[in-house]
């Protein structure tokens, strides 16, 4: 395996705001205008059980399926893409009080490669740099609506 991918970002609001916020994942495109719709089973909160399909905007499906769930640490789900596995973590640490960083790292392996690792992470990245403002603001502001 290799990371693609290791995005990290501060929001202000409390880490059991960010987490029950991201952990939202039918939400998603609200902030992720490259996911057109996320579809997640069992029905219910994030859990030890999810799985899903994220259908992107460019009609790219995606599965996952959970391999590690520790509330409110992280959690990751595992993947493939043209053959390679690929690993997505959402990292979760309270800097103080009402202040709390995110991290995303993608880890990919096995399948056509080098090539392929390239070009996913370089699209993950550009996806996320549109991303994260969004989702900062959105977290920040259901942080400032609970106080």
């Amino acid at each position: 395996m290799k990371r693609v991918v290791d995005k990290s970002f501060v929001v202000r609001a409390p880490l059991e705001v960010a987490w029950n916020h991201l952990a939202q994942i039918e939400a998603w495109p609200s902030w992720a205008k490259h996911i057109r719709s996320v579809v997640k089973s069992p029905p219910g909160p994030l859990s030890r059980d999810t799985h899903g399909t994220l259908q992107l905007t460019n009609r790219v499906r995606s599965t996952f399926r959970m391999i590690e769930f520790e509330p409110p640490g992280h959690w990751k789900w595992a993947g493939s893409f043209m053959g390679s596995q690929i690993l997505y973590d959402h990292i979760f640490s309270e800097d103080k009080p009402n202040q709390t960083t995110i991290r995303f790292t993608v880890d990919a392996g096995g399948g056509p490669g080098v090539l392929i690792r390239g070009i996913f992470g370089w699209i993950y990245r550009r996806n996320l740099e549109r991303a994260v403002p969004l989702l900062v603001q959105e977290i920040e502001r259901a942080a400032a609506s609970k106080s």
